[in-house]
């Protein structure tokens, strides 16, 4: 019997759009995640299994290795930070941009900025870079609404449509990055499991190779 593999996913577009790429490497899930209430789902294939959780705890689940491989946005993994993981792959999918946004250019603020957003560590980063000092407040949502009730001058967030923003009278400033999904892989899976890893990745390279054709 071939070695077990783990794949950690989360519900919505993430996995919505990964399971085309799934199927293309013969796995498909037996379980519906959005009317199941089982966390870990097994396949049409006995050895792997998928298991279901919140997007941002992909990386630290891959991490130590409670998953071998997982699929996470590029937002979440530069949040991370990315330790004991490889990133082999670009899956070109749930594509959106990492963006500054507010009412005005931060350029033209004088004071020292307050920033709101889940994305901390982005957020200085990039604010570093600039040679600007902020103060970051922390969200898990709504960001939106923040710029209008005083609480900050910016936010940062990801931006797919823009919609959100121009409705509450926002506009995206500045790109931080673009970003889309990306399969993660856990360092000692990598090593231990080379084989049967290996040959998943290139399955799932196989498949977006053939989507990107498609679109192209």
């Amino acid at each position: 019997m071939s070695e077990q593999l783990t794949l950690a996913l989360s519900k919505g577009r993430i996995f919505t759009e990964t399971l085309p790429l799934l199927a293309h490497a013969g796995i498909e899930p037996l379980d519906d995640p959005d009317s199941s209430r089982k966390l870990i789902l097994d396949t049409n294939n006995a050895d792997v299994k998928l298991v279901i959780i919140r997007a941002s705890d992909v990386p630290t689940y891959v991490q130590y290795g409670a998953a071998d491989l997982g699929v996470a946005g590029k937002d979440v993994l530069m949040e991370h930070g990315g330790e004991g993981l490889y990133e082999p792959l670009d899956l070109c999918i749930a594509r959106c941009r990492l963006m500054v946004a507010g009412r005005e250019p931060w350029s033209e603020q004088a004071q020292r900025l307050r920033i709101a957003t889940k994305y901390v560590n982005s957020t200085r980063r990039y604010f570093a870079e600039q040679g600007q000092q902020v103060e970051i407040i922390k969200l898990y949502g709504s960001m939106e609404l923040a710029p209008l009730v005083g609480l900050a001058d910016l936010i940062v967030d990801v931006v797919d449509t823009g919609n959100t923003l121009k409705a509450n009278g926002l506009r995206p400033l500045e790109k931080i990055a673009d970003i889309s999904s990306r399969l993660v892989v856990n360092k000692a899976s990598m090593k231990r499991k080379h084989a049967r890893v290996q040959r998943f990745i290139d399955q799932l390279a196989e498949a977006v190779r053939q989507q990107q054709e498609q679109v192209a």
